[in-house]
């Protein structure tokens, strides 16, 4: 997203804890500035001060994350949201744009949802975007436009690489241990959407007036990307030679059931052209492993799972029990593990 904005000619800061440092595959990070590591539930006005809009993209990013303690999920994806909104506001920031989740809908089953559906999240994580939502909501003023964008699931590649996301996981599973295989029965649905093209989205809505986004919600995702899992198995095996498909003993469906409408995004952007399908992001991926020699020792190493990293700095007493460092140094580098796990 920084390179995308910077080219678009916008000056751009980051404000960062500083958890996956050194979470990287291959180089090219973008700079976002020299500053400390900074946890957004702590944020003040003045750390604002002088911007034309905040992008609140920090939370603890997917579901396994959420459980290991909800309390930290709630504090960090709700709370310090919150924290961040309300120094915004504050300092006068007049647009704030939040990465919300399609997730937010849950178990809405094979019909698409739009925007003024019901929202049945299952898991921490959503709940925590249902309320933040709802919250922010709450502060929009004359002065300060809030606006939610519900992304689809994310894939593609990038340095700071993860693998705890789906089309990522099972991309790398095929290229690393030969067999795609899956935990549930890969019929649940899931929206797709690609980096690339939500960074797109987040530009078109920094840019928009004020009147077309002001306290709305976007599903971000394209309409022929609403996939059911074992098509996703089925493509990546079908990108990577030699790999094969298996499902897990016992193999059942998932809660997280669920297609989006994405027609909302489309009839307000019409110029926003989402590029990526989901096959040209596997392949994609599957050549940005290769290219910078991505091996089964990384797939299982700390440094691409969220969850793995945060255990790792847990059990290293680098961050206390609700995700706050104990420590103003450099994180040490992710380890590697030797346990198989796969998507």
């Amino acid at each position: 997203m920084v390179p995308l904005l910077r080219s678009a000619g916008h000056q751009v800061d980051g404000l960062d804890l500083g958890l996956y440092e050194g979470c990287d595959l291959g180089s090219g990070i973008e700079d976002i500035g020299a500053r400390p590591p900074a946890d957004m539930r702590d944020t003040e006005p003045g750390q604002l001060a002088g911007y034309d809009a905040v992008i609140c993209l920090a939370a603890l990013s997917n579901d396994p994350l959420g459980h290991l303690n909800p309390e930290a999920t709630f504090s960090v994806n709700l709370e310090g949201t919150l924290q961040l909104a309300r120094a915004a506001k504050r300092a006068g920031v007049p647009r704030f744009l939040f990465a919300s989740s399609c997730s937010l809908y849950g178990a809405a089953g094979s019909a698409g949802v739009a925007e003024e559906a019901e929202l049945t999240p299952v898991t921490p994580y959503g709940e925590t975007k249902v309320l933040a939502e709802r919250e922010l909501s709450l502060l929009a003023s004359d002065d300060f436009s809030p606006v939610y964008l519900r992304n689809a699931t994310a894939y593609g590649a990038s340095t700071r690489l993860r693998l705890d996301i789906v089309v990522n996981n099972l991309t790398a599973v095929a290229l690393t241990t030969g067999e795609v295989r899956l935990e549930s029965d890969g019929s649940p649905w899931r929206p797709l959407v690609h980096i690339e093209d939500i960074s797109r989205a987040f530009l078109a809505m920094l840019e928009a007036p004020r009147e077309v986004i002001h306290d709305q919600a976007f599903n971000v995702g394209r309409a022929e990307d609403n996939v059911q899992v074992r098509d996703i198995a089925e493509m990546v095996r079908d990108a990577v030679p030699g790999s094969k498909l298996s499902f897990a003993d016992g193999a059942g469906p998932d809660l997280r059931d669920y297609r989006v409408d994405f027609a909302k995004l489309n009839d307000t952007f019409p110029d926003l052209k989402l590029a990526w399908s989901v096959r040209s992001g596997i392949d994609e991926l599957a050549g940005f492993y290769l290219a910078n020699g991505f091996s089964y020792d990384d797939f299982t190493s700390s440094r691409f799972v969220r969850l793995r990293r945060i255990q790792e700095l847990l059990s290293a007493g680098l961050v206390d029990e609700m995700l706050r460092r104990r420590t103003s140094g450099q994180f040490p580098a992710p380890a590697c593990r030797v346990a198989h796990e796969v998507g």
